[in-house]
């Protein structure tokens, strides 16, 4: 059902949220250091956020073998992603393509190719929407 509607645009988008877990630290980083999670989420709020999406960091997004990590999340009718393995130096760029991608779309499925090659090989979790649950 989701792939039917990879690709159409929201009528009524839902606002979408970027979460990136300001906890993260990656394994070999300097424990007295800034964390790699509050670096990636000043990286992105200096880069400013594409149309539509919302810049959010929390305590903890539970992929802590994964960090950094960021989650997309788009109301109801989205499926929610998590992303993980992120550096705070090289995937600013990506994370806001992604982002922009994602909240373009009805249902918050990109399509395979048009996404980029980080939300493509990083993904940690695909969560369904609300609405698959309310429809029971």
């Amino acid at each position: 059902m989701a792939d039917d509607m990879a690709g159409k645009t929201a009528s009524t988008p839902e606002p979408v949220t970027l979460t990136v877990c300001l906890t993260c630290r990656r394994e070999g980083a300097d424990p007295e250091g800034a964390r790699p999670g509050a670096i990636l989420h000043a990286a992105l709020a200096e880069a400013g956020m594409p149309e539509g999406v919302a810049l959010r960091g929390v305590e903890c997004l539970s992929s802590c073998k994964r960090g950094c990590a960021v989650a997309l999340v788009g109301g109801a009718e989205r499926w929610t992603y998590v992303y993980g393995d992120l550096d705070p130096d090289q995937h600013v760029p990506e994370i806001l393509e992604g982002a922009a991608a994602y909240a373009a779309t009805a249902d918050g499925v990109v399509p395979w190719r048009e996404r980029p090659q980080t939300f493509r090989k990083q993904s940690v979790a695909r969560i369904p929407p609300a609405k698959f649950f309310s429809e029971e």
